[in-house]
Order: C-alpha cells, then structure tokens, then sequence
C-alpha cells in the first residue's frame, strides 16, 4: 500500500493563467482539487482561463492568493521575486499555506518571504512543453516533475510528492543546489531540439523538399528513440563512421547558411562521444576533427 500522505482537498489559486498555470490548475481541479481564483490580464491568458479553468472567478494576484490554501505562482522566471515579495507585503499570505511556484531555474530559496510567515514552500516543475489548451492537462499524465522543497523538511518533499502523483505525472526529487544544472539540461535538450529540428527543416526546403516536416517525422522520432533507449550506442551517420569527406561536402554546401556554426560544434561533439564509446577509431576522430576545425 502506498504510504505517501496525500493532501486533503485544497482551494487553490493560480497566478497566472499562462500556459503551464492553467494546465496544472486543471489538473489540481481534475485530481479533486477546487480552484478558487485565477489571476489573467492578456487576452490569451484570458481565454486560457475560460477555456481550462471555466466558472472560476478572475481575481487580482493578492485575492487569488488570500482565498487560496494552495497558492500556485505560474509566472516567468525574473517575475517571481518581485511577486512572491509583494504577496508578502500585501499580507496575502499566511502560515499554513502552500506556496507553490512552477519555475525550473529556480528552487525554494526564491519563496524564502513566504517561508518565514510559516507557508510550506516547494518548486514543483513540469517537464513538459505546453500550449495552454486542453490537450495539455493529459500531457502531465506522461511527464515527470522536478520537486524541490528545503533539504530538512521532508513533510514539505512528501507534500509535493502527494500533489504530483494526485495529478497522475511522476515526482522526482530535485536538490535546491541541483536546480541550476537540472535545468540548464532540459532546456539545452528541449529547446535547442526545437530550433535544430526547424534549422534541417529550412535546409530541406532549401533543397527543394516541399513537406519537410513529413520527411523528418519519422526519421528523427526514431533517432529520439534510439537515443533516449541506447545512448550513444545509437549515433550514426558520416561523422560517427569517420567519414570526412562527406562531413567536407557538408561543410562546403552549409557555408553560406546560418547552420554552419551549429552543424560544426554539433559534430565535434558526436565524434567525441563516438570516440568515447569505442565507434570511432582514434584516426579516423583525428581526419574528422581535421576536417571540421580547418574549413572554417
């Protein structure tokens, strides 16, 4: 039998109702949860709301955080100092509370004001890339999520455990001094995915393909898999067989395009790790390296 204490059926305030805010209050609200305030200002964060939290009042961020037993900071990164100062000062908040907040940059020391009234204060961070429709709310059923809570309360770590696994993701245990480097690794691997993706989507169109998002589908779905499944065990390709002629042709056919830089270092990179796992021999590394690192 599961032993993790669960929470009892909280009121929870959102701010705001951006696209990781409204999909998680959702979520809080399919997991039994009443959410009873939202604080939206732009039009999309308004629709946002409507259409994910429908029949819940907008409120501004001190009342959502007064009428709330678990208060939900869903706001960028350098906003959320400020905000979680000016609660403070604006007596929103009060001991017994949860204070929760979704950055991943950040941890708990972030919500240290709130700490001091006596609030339980975690960083609860979803891993996952949002829209802020409704499709979102059963992505959290596929994705895990970071907890962070301070390293001496471990009822505050069960707390956050309880809401993430009452919201059917799967919690995993992030330290405060982790925060940074966990980070900096999702949005190295997610976000700069995205703009390689849509850099070799460029490049096929540029060569005549016309779907290019079709071609790559299949192919890079499958390069994901291998990757996440056997490590670098997966790399092919002509830089992973040492084959510097081909990664020359590249070079020469990529030098008038912004994909050059990105294409040399991603290279570099793969025959190192290539190297390391014993795919490439040491020779053929060098004439690849050569070959990267003299056509610049």
């Amino acid at each position: 039998m599961d032993a993790t204490p669960r929470p009892a059926r909280l009121a929870v305030g959102v701010i705001s109702a951006g696209r990781v805010g409204s999909v998680l209050g959702a979520a809080l609200s399919r997991a039994g949860h009443v959410v009873s305030a939202v604080s939206a200002v732009s039009r999309d964060s308004l629709r946002r709301a409507e259409e994910l939290l429908p029949d819940v009042p907008v409120l501004s961020p001190p009342e959502v955080a007064a009428s709330a037993d678990l208060v939900l900071l869903a706001v960028p990164d350098d906003e959320l100092p400020g905000l979680v100062r000016g609660l403070v000062a604006t007596g929103s908040l009060r001991a017994g509370q949860i204070v929760v907040h979704t950055s991943g940059a950040q941890g708990v020391a972030v919500l240290r004001p709130a700490a001091e009234l006596g609030a339980l204060c975690l960083a609860l961070h979803p891993v996952m890339t949002f829209t802020g429709r409704v499709e979102d709310v059963q992505r959290v059923n596929a994705c895990s999520v970071g907890v962070t809570a301070a390293d001496d309360d471990e009822i505050a770590w069960h707390v956050g455990e309880a809401l993430v696994v009452e919201m059917s993701a799967e919690p995993v245990r992030v330290p405060e001094a982790a925060r940074p480097l966990y980070h900096a690794a999702l949005a190295h691997g997610a976000n700069h995915l995205i703009t390689l993706v849509a850099d070799c989507a460029d490049l096929l169109r540029g060569a005549g393909i016309h779907d290019a998002e079709r071609m790559l589908g299949p192919l890079l779905s499958a390069a994901l898999d291998n990757a996440l499944r056997h490590g670098d065990r997966a790399l092919t390709g002509p830089v992973a067989r040492g084959d510097a002629g081909t990664v020359a042709k590249h070079l020469a056919v990529l030098a008038d395009t912004e994909s050059l830089p990105a294409y040399r270092i991603l290279a570099l990179r793969t025959a190192a790790r290539a190297q390391a796992a014993g795919l490439l021999k040491p020779e053929l590394a060098s004439e690849v390296r050569t070959t990267l690192e003299g056509q610049a």
